[in-house]
């Protein structure tokens, strides 16, 4: 199994961890699993957390589990996904008319 890069900032958290599989050539995949217990799977179910590109050293949110989006920050990134966190638009009358 492969290794985080050295430079990822989270640690898993509790019942979590996390694994590294090789995506395309140049390209990891992070996926972040869950090692609770679910009734419907005896698997560990894991979810894509994002993707570092490892000439370039950077990261990049996932847009699915087989597509790379955008290059991230990794410190505006969670232990949890490199999605970034949109904040909705604040209601007021005229979003309503």
């Amino acid at each position: 199994m492969l290794e985080l890069p050295p430079d990822f900032i989270h640690k898993a958290p509790k019942g979590y961890s996390y694994e590294v599989q090789s995506f395309k050539r140049n390209l990891l995949a992070i996926w972040i699993c869950n090692h609770g217990q679910f009734s419907y799977t005896d698997k560990t179910p894991k979810s894509i957390w994002g993707f570092y590109n490892i000439k370039k050293q950077c990261y990049h949110a996932p847009i699915n589990a087989t597509k790379q989006g955008d290059t991230i920050d990794i410190h505006k990134t969670t232990p949890y996904t490199a999605m970034q966190i949109v904040k909705p638009l604040r209601p007021t009358i005229s979003n309503f008319l």
